[in-house]
């Protein structure tokens, strides 16, 4: 399974979620069943690393995304990958709105994705304090407990 996860600037959320989804993998011994990436929809940051608070954020949990590099959505990306997990429905709108002729990715909200209800949303905490920064964190490290009890229960759908 081959999933890109996407926010706006693929400084925050979107990098936290592949660092998390990429942990919660190695961990339960399913990192090779699945490739991982992240995105933004827009290009204000490529190349950059993730935001110093989010790389912080995620290393106080064990998490380490030093060596992730910001990039923006790519055309590729739409016949690339399986799935691209938006964090916000905006996101999801955007990529939505970019799908070029011939796409097979199909789309949908990261959380709602991972079974944690219909529309929900992961907030973007780039404006916030840490407590933003660590409700980001809470949720996706829930979305990606759960895509790994998932992946682990081989017969559970795991393609909707």
């Amino acid at each position: 399974m081959r999933l890109l996860v996407v926010c706006l600037g693929n400084i925050c959320r979107s990098p936290l979620a592949e660092g998390v989804l990429r942990q919660r993998l190695h961990d339960a011994g399913l990192d090779h069943r699945v490739e991982l990436d992240s995105a933004g929809t827009g290009n204000w940051h490529v190349g950059e690393p993730p935001d110093p608070r989010t790389v912080a954020n995620a290393a106080r949990h064990g998490v380490d995304l030093t060596l992730l590099r910001a990039r923006q959505l790519h055309a590729s990306d739409y016949r690339r990958f399986d799935w691209l997990l938006c964090a916000d429905r905006s996101n999801l709108s955007d990529v939505r709105a970019r799908a070029p002729a011939g796409a097979t990715a199909r789309s949908a909200l990261l959380l709602e994705w991972a079974g944690m209800g219909q529309g929900a949303e992961i907030p973007d905490p780039y404006t916030g304090g840490p407590e933003a920064f660590e409700r980001v964190w809470t949720l996706v490290d829930r979305a990606a407990r759960a895509v790994v009890a998932r992946l682990a229960d081989r017969t559970a759908p795991i393609d909707a």
